[in-house]
């Protein structure tokens, strides 16, 4: 089963969480990491790690953001180049997540992401999709060492 840390401003992750936890009852291997103003990105990012490592099982996790490009994310994001089957997504909310939470137990990482971009929610995307818009910077030099 996928991972899942749930990660937004103010108390809006826990709300979403708790929410989550009406619905279908406890959640196994799913976090809330709140990001309250004047918190700092090194405590966020350890919260995050903290949450990254508790969830994941082997199969991977899911970090669920409300901003893309906002501290969450970027935290998020820094993590998951460390680790494989770790992806990122933005724009969340509680209709989405109800709607995707079955399919943990079913998808990959790379699947449940593609997923949930696909249904094509204004706002929802992942680091992953963002990066093939803009793929990463390379020095001419590098490109024709031989």
């Amino acid at each position: 089963m996928l991972g899942w840390v749930i990660t937004c401003h103010d108390d809006n992750a826990q709300a979403i969480l708790e929410r989550l936890e009406k619905n279908f009852g406890p959640l196994p291997q799913c976090l809330a990491v709140n990001y309250w103003r004047g918190l700092s990105t090194n405590m966020l990012s350890r919260m995050m790690c903290d949450a990254q490592h508790q969830t994941d099982t082997g199969e991977g996790v899911i970090f669920l953001t409300d901003k893309s490009g906002a501290a969450p994310y970027r935290a998020a994001a820094l993590l998951s180049h460390k680790h494989e089957n770790c992806e990122v997504i933005s724009g969340i909310n509680y209709a989405l997540l109800e709607m995707m939470y079955p399919l943990r137990e079913t998808l990959s990482s790379a699947e449940f992401r593609d997923m949930i971009v696909g249904q094509e929610i204004p706002g929802v995307s992942s680091l992953w999709h963002q990066q093939q818009k803009n793929p990463p910077f390379v020095l001419l030099h590098d490109l024709y060492k031989n």
